[in-house]
């Protein structure tokens, strides 16, 4: 909430219209959600200037009131009314709460023209029983009759509600912030309040020492007064509170918010006396306490920020002070602290313990260091003038803080390109200096320093470019068509390989899921074959979702008994999705879930059913169609979570991708089928382009051959033989047939071997020497024998 009364003290704005001027703003960029004002016309000061009672009524009061053009009539009822008294005068036409409209009339056969008002009346009070018992107002003030009473009452305010973008910093949180904003619109200059005080014969050194042990508090300054009074704050304190939504308490808490609005940088103080003489900033110990300002009683944690008086806390640091050190009615001497705090660490900290205030608000936002400097001495300059203080001189001082300079240098085309405007050199020195960024032109380049009370602008030219562009009016952008050059769009890096395997598990039959990343504890222990750590939420909503995945099978698995549940027999599921570990490292990975027929024609009663040979099949054709044939390899494993005896680790260039199998029995009864890949780790690899190359003209020769080898040697082991041995003519070797029954310990497994040659016919013999080779080195080299 904005007082436009306020911020007439540091810029001129008595020729502006309100509602004109908020649209102005609005235009400019900062949204005026509501104007509010507090006026009520034809409201006047008058003095009653005869009062008789009513000669029809036991109660009412004919009064002659002068309400300065004339002496005017007015029946009242009210109790006090008397001769001589000031009061409030509602004249014909003004508009009371509950649209209540005064008229001229007559009570009881007797002229009224007006209404003697008390404060209930006019919304300005509660009406109460004691309200209501106390009559009409009795003002005691020295403006003569006829004066406009929102003077005297301080309605004679509008108030802006402001709808803040997320990314403007706090500078229109405040009312000098919001002047330079009314400034750089109507291009006048602001004028920053004075804060003048005299000190007397006494440093604040002598009287306190100052150590800071975190880095979480770059700043930090702290002046004393002495000999305060407590007491009531002057009205126009008051009223600029009230306006801007604050409720007054005394001159010197007042004098904190009253300083906290005006420059934006919150401030506490610190009954001296109950503090003692030292201040030590840290960061609190896990489990400290402390009482807070609300009597609430703290649990702190380790890592937030703590004001001490050397040993306990005594301020939740940019968020509350402790009741131990709180200022009240018997308080003398106050430190007055102004500081600059981690905003990261007050946010969370707010956050946490539900104690988002004005000034945590302020703090999470950043703060200019130059205001803090600036706030500590307005407030000295006003409690030497409204509290009777006694400043002393000097100040304890922490700085730590890297004030670099922001500055951006550019050049009048750069910004015209990014508005889509043709800007000179002009345009461009005229908008600066409505910003009050100082600026220098040499070359045809601008260099402009960022004032350090724009923290939401960043050195760079797109930021400036904004602040020009809006202030130079988004109306004059010209719709034009864009010349560009054209060029055929396409997905690039993760997401490019991220579709290829969504269309083609899709086109393999494969219907896609997704699932939430948190998952419950239970679930989380699931599928740890990587045994990765996994982070847990602090403050998760519900205990199902309170732990980050480090893998997607017991989501899906998940999805599976949704299926099974509604009597769904053929479930073909796939996901990708993000999955991460502490530290927050991110890994995309692809998972599947089968179960039942992969295939099923009724009429033809075809019927192909899920099993291991099935999803690795489909794993074995995703990865070639991504470039990766002939890279990677099924390596036999153990994990609890998959069935002993069908669980292989997918490797790609040696490299543990990913994990197949079924699913441990004790985890689903049901025989469903997993795999999980990482997409990450697909995405790092090197893909060789696609060759193509013509079919051969010539025919290829088949021959057929069974092995009877230990049922514990892989098949892989003795295909990779049987390609080495068979040399270039060897084209492809594939199993058919695998018998188990041949002798105990025994099993027999049959392939079919292809040779071709891209030149010539190849000949019997030619064949055979090559397939003899072949039978003789395999039985040799791995110790098989040639069945049959």
């Amino acid at each position: 909430m904005i007082s436009l009364d306020w911020v007439k003290d540091y810029i001129d704005i008595s020729d502006q219209d309100p509602k004109e001027l908020a649209v102005k703003i609005t235009k400019a960029g900062v949204n005026v959600e509501k104007v509010i004002s507090s006026h009520i016309d034809n409201l006047v000061i008058g003095q009653v200037k005869e009062c008789i009672m009513h000669p029809d009524s036991d109660h009412l009061h004919i009064c002659q009131v002068d309400i300065g053009s004339k002496v005017t009539q007015i029946v009242c009822g009210a109790p006090n009314v008397r001769e001589g008294l000031k009061v409030l005068v509602a004249l014909p036409g003004c508009v009371l709460p509950e649209n209540f409209e005064i008229k001229p009339g007559k009570i009881r056969g007797q002229e009224s023209n007006g209404m003697i008002c008390a404060l209930y009346e006019l919304g300005l009070e509660k009406k109460t029983d004691e309200a209501y018992a106390k009559g009409i107002a009795e003002l005691d003030t020295d403006l003569p009759a006829g004066t406009d009473a929102n003077v005297q009452l301080g309605t004679n305010d509008t108030v802006y509600e402001l709808d803040v973008h997320k990314h403007r910093n706090n500078d229109c949180y405040y009312h000098i912030g919001f002047a330079y904003e009314i400034a750089s619109i109507l291009n006048r200059k602001v004028t920053l309040p004075k804060a003048e005080f005299k000190t007397i014969s006494d440093n604040v050194a002598n009287h306190i020492s100052l150590k800071v042990e975190t880095e979480k508090c770059p700043f930090y300054l702290a002046k004393m007064v002495k000999g305060v009074t407590i007491g009531q704050s002057p009205e126009f304190i008051k009223n600029r509170l009230i306006a801007a939504g604050m409720r007054p308490i005394n001159n010197v808490v007042d004098i904190s918010n009253y300083v906290m609005l005006e420059y934006g940088q919150p401030l506490h103080f610190f009954d001296k006396n109950k503090l003692g003489d030292k201040i030590l900033v840290r960061e609190a110990k896990e489990g400290e306490q402390l009482i807070t300002l609300d009597g609430n009683k703290r649990i702190l944690k380790a890592g937030e920020i703590v004001i001490t008086d050397g040993v306990k806390p005594v301020c939740l640091a940019g968020i509350m002070g402790g009741e131990n050190t709180e200022v009240d009615d018997n308080t003398k001497d106050i430190l007055i602290e102004s500081a600059i705090f981690d905003a990261v660490t007050i946010r969370n900290a707010a956050g946490r313990l539900d104690l988002k205030s004005e000034a945590s608000i302020r703090y999470g936002k950043g703060l200019n260091f130059e205001y803090t400097q600036a706030a500590i001495d307005r407030a000295c300059a006003l409690l030497e003038k409204y509290a009777g203080a006694k400043v002393l001189e000097g100040k304890v001082k922490h700085d730590a803080l890297l004030k670099k300079q922001k500055e951006v240098e550019f050049t009048t085309s750069e910004v015209s390109g990014l508005l889509g405007l043709q800007l000179t050199d002009e345009d461009v020195k005229t908008e600066l200096a409505r910003l009050d960024f100082p600026f220098t032109l040499s070359g045809g380049k601008f260099k402009v320093v960022i004032p350090n009370r724009r923290l939401d602008i960043d050195e760079n030219v797109n930021d400036i470019a904004e602040e020009i562009g809006r202030l130079y009016g988004y109306h004059n952008l010209v719709s034009v068509l864009p010349i560009v050059p054209t060029r055929r769009g396409e997905y690039i890096g993760d997401v490019k390989i991220r579709k290829e395997i969504s269309r083609r598990l899709r086109a393999l039959g494969l219907n896609e899921a997704k699932t939430y990343t948190l998952v419950s504890p239970e679930m989380a222990g699931k599928f740890r074959y990587e045994q990765r750590e996994q982070i847990k939420l602090p403050n998760p909503m519900v205990i199902d979702k309170s732990v980050i995945r480090t893998s997607i099978l017991p989501s899906l698995l998940n999805v599976y008994e949704y299926n099974r549940a509604r009597n769904v027999k053929n479930v073909m599921l796939y996901e990708i999705a993000k999955t991460y570990e502490v530290g927050y490292k991110e890994d995309v990975k692809v998972a599947i879930l089968m179960k039942g027929n992969y295939i099923e024609n009724e009429w033809q009663g075809v019927k192909v059913k899920a099993d291991f040979y099935c999803i690795k099949g489909i794993v074995e054709n995703l990865l070639c169609y991504l470039g990766f044939k002939n890279r990677y390899a099924f390596v036999k494993a153990q994990s609890p979570d998959f069935h002993p005896g069908i669980c292989a680790t997918i490797t790609l260039d040696r490299e543990q991708i990913g994990v197949i199998g079924r699913v441990h029995p004790s985890e689903c009864k049901d025989e469903v089928y997993v795999c999980e890949l990482s997409m990450t780790k697909l995405y790092n690899k090197t893909i060789k382009p696609l060759k193509f190359k013509e079919a051969s003209k010539f025919p290829e020769m088949q021959k057929d051959v069974a092995f009877v080898m230990p049922n514990e040697m892989e098949s892989e082991v003795v295909r990779s033989e049987i390609k080495r041995a068979g040399g270039k003519l060897l084209a492809e070797v594939k199993e058919f047939d695998v018998y188990q029954n041949v002798e105990p310990g025994k099993k027999s497994i049959a392939y079919n071997l292809i040779f071709k040659d891209e030149n010539k016919t190849l000949v019997e013999d030619e064949v055979m020497t090559i397939f003899n080779k072949i039978l003789s080195q395999v039985q040799s080299k791995l110790g098989v024998i040639l069945r049959g």
